[in-house]
C-alpha cells in the first residue's frame, strides 16, 4: 500500500478499507493537472526561499520528466498507489531522492486535490466550449442555406403557423449560445486558486499564493482557506450547465427522430449516423439521436448525485467529496461525445424540402393569416377568429386546404373575402411578412444571421 500517511497508526489498514478509500483508479485521469500544480508549487517554494532554488529546479525537472514519461507511455500509473498524488510524489522521490520529499512542504492533499479538480474542470470547460462552437457553426450554415425552406411550426405538437427550417434551427442556435455563455460564466467564477489553503487553516510557511495563482493562470488566490478545500459549487454549476446542454440536444434529437419517421419524412439521416435491424431488413434507425436523448438522464444523474452528496457536509473537507470525481468525469465525457456526434449527424442530414412545404400547406398553418386578412378588411378580430374556425371545419369536412377552396366557397362563409386572399395566405406571404426581429421572415432572419456571424467570429478571435 503506497500512501502518504501512516506515522500515527500502529496497524495496517484493512485491504478492503484501503480499496474502498483509494481513488487512483479514477483520479489518475488528472495526472497532468496534478503535476502542473506541483510544478507551480515547487517553483513558488523556491522563489519564496522555503526551499533552495536548486532544490526547486530538481523537483520541477523531476516532475516534468514524470509528466513526459506518462504521456509517452514509458511510465505506467500503478494501481498500488492510494491516489494520483501518492504516485507522483513516490515516483519523484524514487527519481531524485530525498529532495523530492520537500515537494509537499506547505501543502495538504486537501488543497492539492481542490486545485487538481479545478484545473481539470477548467480545461474541460474550454474543450466543451470548442465543441459547442463547432456545433453553432454548423447550425449557422444550416440557417443560411434554408431561409426559404418552408415547414410547419408546432405548438402542442400540432401544426400552428408556417416558419422556415432556418428559423426553427435558429431557436436551437439561441439555446446553444446561452449554453456557451453559461460555461464562460462558470469558468470566470471558479478561476481562483485554492493552493496554499492547506488542510483547512492555511500554513505557517510564507507562501506566495499570488505567485502560485499567476503561474497557473488563475485570477488570484481564494480568500478563505476553509471554503477553498470544501467548495464544489463550480462542479454543481458545471453539471447543471451540462444538463442544460443535454436538454437542448435531447429536444432537438426528439424532433429529428419524429421528422425522420415514415409519417413525417422531413429529414433523412446519413447512413453513417444510422443503424439497421437484425431482423427487419427495411429498417434505418436514428440510433445516434436516440442515444443522445437517452444519455441526458445519465448527466442528470450526476447532477443529482453531487447535490445529494454536498447537501449535509459540515466545514471543511470530508471524504464524501471524493465522490465528485467519477460522476463529473463521466458527465463531461458523455456530453463531449454527444455534442460531437450530434454535430456530425445534423451536418450530414438531408432535408426533404418538398415534403416539409406540403406539410405546412396541408395543416391550416395559414389560418391565423386568413383571420388577419379579415381584420385588415374591417372585421373585428373576435368575429374573424370564429369565421376562420368555421372555414377550417368546412375545409376538413371537404378534405381541402384553405388555399384549395374556391372564392365562392370562401364567400359563402364570409363575403369579405376577395381574390387577393390567395396571395395573402400563401406560404411565402405568411412567412415573408413577419419581419420584426426574431420572426421567420427573410429580412428579419438576415439580421439575425449578421448578428450570429459577428458572434461566431468574436468567439474564434
Amino acid at each position: 500500500m503506497a500512501q502518504l500517511w501512516g506515522g500515527r497508526f500502529t496497524k495496517e489498514t484493512d485491504q478492503l478499507v484501503y480499496n474502498f478509500n483509494a481513488s487512483i483508479s479514477f483520479d489518475q485521469k488528472f495526472f497532468d493537472q496534478d503535476i502542473r500544480g506541483s510544478i507551480a508549487h515547487a517553483t513558488m517554494l523556491g522563489k519564496a526561499g522555503i526551499i533552495t532554488e536548486e532544490e526547486s529546479k530538481q523537483i520541477t525537472d523531476g516532475l516534468r520528466s514524470i509528466l513526459d514519461d506518462v504521456k509517452s507511455g514509458k511510465l505506467e500509473i500503478g494501481m498500488q498507489y492510494e491516489d494520483i498524488h501518492s504516485f507522483v510524489e513516490a515516483t519523484l522521490i524514487d527519481r531524485i531522492g530525498d529532495t523530492g520529499k520537500k515537494l509537499h512542504t506547505g501543502r495538504s492533499r486537501n488543497d492539492q486535490v481542490a486545485l487538481d479538480m479545478k484545473l481539470y474542470t477548467r480545461d474541460e470547460i474550454v474543450n466543451i466550449k470548442e465543441l459547442l462552437l463547432e456545433l453553432m457553426k454548423t447550425l449557422h450554415q444550416i440557417m443560411k442555406d434554408n431561409l426559404d425552406t418552408y415547414m410547419p411550426g408546432f405548438t402542442h405538437l400540432q401544426k400552428a403557423q408556417p416558419v422556415t427550417f432556418a428559423h426553427h434551427t435558429g431557436a436551437y442556435m439561441e439555446m446553444f449560445k446561452r449554453d456557451y455563455s453559461r460555461l464562460t460564466d462558470i469558468y470566470n467564477r471558479m478561476n481562483y486558486c485554492p493552493l496554499g489553503a492547506g488542510a483547512l487553516a492555511g500554513t505557517t510557511y510564507p507562501l506566495d499564493r499570488e505567485l502560485t495563482a499567476s503561474l497557473l493562470d488563475f485570477e488570484g488566490p481564494t480568500l478563505n482557506s476553509m471554503d477553498s478545500v470544501s467548495d464544489r459549487d463550480y462542479i454543481i454549476e458545471l453539471l447543471s450547465a451540462l444538463s442544460t446542454i443535454c436538454i437542448h440536444l435531447s429536444r432537438f434529437s426528439e424532433e429529428i427522430i419524429i421528422w425522420n419517421s415514415n409519417e413525417y419524412q422531413f429529414v433523412e439521416l446519413d447512413d453513417s449516423y444510422s443503424t439497421g435491424s437484425s431482423i427487419m431488413p427495411q429498417k434505418k434507425n436514428p440510433d445516434i439521436a436516440e442515444l443522445v436523448r437517452g444519455k441526458t438522464g445519465r448527466v442528470y444523474g450526476a447532477l443529482i448525485s453531487i447535490l445529494t452528496t454536498m447537501k449535509g457536509i459540515p466545514l471543511a473537507y470530508n471524504k464524501d467529496m471524493q465522490e465528485d470525481k467519477e460522476l463529473t468525469f463521466d458527465a463531461i465525457d458523455t456530453v463531449k461525445g454527444c455534442i460531437a456526434l450530434f454535430n456530425g449527424m445534423i451536418k450530414t442530414m438531408k432535408l426533404n424540402k418538398e415534403r416539409m412545404q406540403i406539410s405546412a400547406m396541408n395543416g391550416f398553418t395559414n389560418a391565423t393569416d386568413a383571420a388577419d386578412y379579415l381584420v385588415k378588411n374591417g372585421v373585428p378580430f373576435r368575429d374573424a377568429h370564429g369565421i376562420i374556425g368555421r372555414l377550417v371545419l368546412y375545409a376538413i369536412d371537404n378534405n381541402k386546404a384553405i388555399d384549395d377552396l374556391s372564392l365562392q366557397e370562401l364567400q359563402d362563409i364570409c363575403p369579405v373575402f376577395k381574390e387577393d386572399i390567395y396571395d395573402a395566405i400563401s406560404l411565402k406571404t405568411c412567412v415573408e411578412k413577419r419581419n420584426t426581429i426574431g420572426a421567420p421572415g427573410v429580412e428579419a432572419m438576415k439580421q439575425v444571421l449578421e448578428i450570429n456571424e459577428k458572434y461566431l467570429k468574436d468567439l474564434e478571435a
